[in-house]
């Protein structure tokens, strides 16, 4: 796994998008079709901002896959996914499809259909992020490493509630749900490129534990290490409690 350090989320934005830019312009051109794993959430806002303006893409051979999604949430909610990635992704570029996640639809019975659609699909580029509590995807601590089911339910712990009402995406802890749909682990480990984005302090100690500490399911981001194409891209903010021998070794943006 490289590590890329940015200045900041402007620059983390631009690099991310460039950079998938260019793998989905190369799987376009070597298969015929590209498919894209998209995430959410704050650490997303300028890499799909830049994405969608990135040159010489042909969209109409863009396969989408949604990350995750909370259960019981409908996508006129200001915190659905499925809400954020219409207006943020979904509407800017005349994708083939995008296969969403619908939260107020039967959650087996979406991780069945969509499940069955990405198990047999080649992922050239998965765009990701972590949460303060080490999460990949909605795959809190302890995360299940072994399963190779593509998607999961899960139960949010604490934490990753916590955040959500730290983002602002809801008011108060009892609004956030307590179960989500989440791409498993190693669904996410099958994609040929893994662009993870990690911005802000508050994602300090997740970043310090993710490059420094054991790899563990109680730190799910720390699987990433041992993916060849993986990218790990922070600010200096998220890498302000990295050692620094561990600083040493970051690859400038």
């Amino acid at each position: 796994m490289r590590t890329i350090l940015t200045a900041d989320t402007t620059e983390m934005g631009r690099w991310v998008a460039e950079h998938a830019a260019a793998d989905l312009r190369q799987a376009i051109a070597d298969h015929g079709q590209a498919n894209m794993v998209v995430a959410t959430g704050a650490s997303q806002f300028e890499v799909l901002e830049n994405l969608v303006r990135q040159p010489g893409i042909d969209w109409s051979a863009v396969h989408g896959f949604h990350l995750d999604e909370y259960v019981g949430l409908s996508s006129d909610h200001e915190a659905s996914f499925c809400r954020y990635l219409q207006q943020r992704f979904v509407d800017h570029v005349p994708l083939a499809d995008f296969q969403f996640l619908r939260g107020d639809q039967d959650p087996i019975e979406t991780i069945s259909r969509i499940g069955g659609l990405i198990r047999s699909a080649r992922i050239d580029v998965a765009l990701v992020g972590i949460g303060e509590n080490g999460h990949l995807a909605f795959n809190d601590p302890p995360a299940d490493f072994d399963t190779e089911e593509p998607y999961l339910l899960v139960q949010l712990d604490e934490a990753c509630r916590m955040q959500q009402v730290g983002e602002g995406w809801f008011a108060s802890l009892e609004d956030v749900p307590t179960h989500a749909i989440s791409m498993s682990v190693q669904q996410i480990m099958k994609a040929l490129r893994i662009y993870c984005s990690v911005p802000d302090e508050r994602k300090a100690a997740a970043v310090r534990d993710t490059l420094e500490g054991e790899i563990t399911p109680e730190v799910p981001a720390s699987i990433l290490r041992k993916h060849d194409s993986a990218t790990l891209v922070i600010d200096k903010a998220a890498a302000s409690k990295l050692a620094p021998e561990t600083l040493s070794n970051l690859e400038s943006a």
